[in-house]
């Protein structure tokens, strides 16, 4: 099933609120997106069809496996774009990181990897 840009953002958060607070539930997603708690219902209920996420009657929120893996690459893509743009475009991290956002769901896998590289590279350099 493809996800689309909403899917990853929820899975972004999903993941960023975890490593910050440990347990993520609807309305901290909610909150931290700044939309409606049915809105992010629906989501998590998409993105539970696709079997990225699981719901605990508690109401936490865990990443299966696949999520896990999918919100991991969103999230570095997310990092790498950030810091190519300040490197490479002298562009504010808080800009850079609102851009990287727009780009990471868009970007070519070729794209993105070379920027990988870039990255990696001049941070090796350090």
């Amino acid at each position: 099933m493809k996800i689309y840009e909403s899917g990853e953002n929820y899975l972004e958060t999903i993941l960023l609120l975890r490593k910050k607070s440990g347990n993520v539930r609807a309305v901290d997603v909610a909150n931290e997106l700044n939309f409606s708690k049915p809105s992010v219902s629906r989501a998590l209920g998409i993105l539970k069809n696709a079997g990225l996420v699981e719901i605990e009657p508690s109401g936490n929120i865990l990443l299966t496996p696949d999520g896990e893996k999918k919100a991991g690459a969103i999230y570095e893509r997310h990092r790498l774009i950030t810091r190519f743009l300040m490197m490479t475009l002298d562009v504010p991290e808080d800009i850079a990181s609102a851009d990287a956002c727009r780009i990471e769901h868009f970007i070519s896998a070729e794209t993105f990897d070379k920027i990988r590289r870039f990255v990696e590279k001049r941070e090796d350099l350090r």
